[in-house]
């Protein structure tokens, strides 16, 4: 079958937990990053929600494109159903992305279903904030999880104003 992309745009961008053989900045088209998903398992939990990113419709995104060698090819697939459909707030698809160095590829990406109970929507700024910093699910805290995705994009010099006055505000509510 060969080898395949895969799509990061949150925390497989700096935890990807598989092994890869190339990693780019790439963007996608029509589909955007946003803490649109309340989090009942990694970052939160039913009585207590947190909130996580999901690949929702409209605009584009950059993130972090990983390639994965074919030899590895089934494991690392069984890997990400197990990690991104753990309550099948997402749906696998496979969309055509932009490498930074101007390839275009088609990489698997997980979208979210807004069809789905746990899909957010639009949030405001102090809704996010209230859930977030009031989080933790079996992955850890809800704010470690939206100040590493956001550090991460700064490193790869991807500007989100709405994420980064989150950024900090999460960091000030934590002083």
């Amino acid at each position: 079958m060969g080898d395949f992309w895969v799509f990061g745009y949150g925390s497989l961008m700096w935890k990807p937990g598989f092994p890869f053989t190339e990693e780019h900045r790439a963007k996608i088209h029509g589909l955007h990053r946003a803490l649109c998903i309340y989090s009942w398992k990694h970052r939160g939990t039913e009585e207590k929600p947190g909130l996580v990113f999901g690949l929702d419709h409209g605009g584009f995104c950059q993130g972090v494109a990983f390639k994965v060698s074919d030899e590895n090819r089934e494991e690392v697939h069984a890997y990400l159903r197990e990690r991104e459909l753990i309550t099948h707030v997402y749906k696998e698809t496979w969309h055509d992305i932009e490498l930074a160095d101007g390839r275009a590829v088609n990489s698997l990406v997980y979208v979210v279903d807004q069809d789905h109970p746990q899909y957010a929507g639009v949030l405001s700024h102090d809704e996010q904030l209230r859930l977030v910093s009031g989080a933790s699910g079996m992955s850890g805290n809800n704010k470690d999880y939206v100040v590493a995705t956001v550090q991460q994009l700064q490193t790869h010099n991807v500007r989100d104003e709405a994420l980064e006055r989150l950024h900090d505000a999460l960091l000030a509510v934590s002083k």
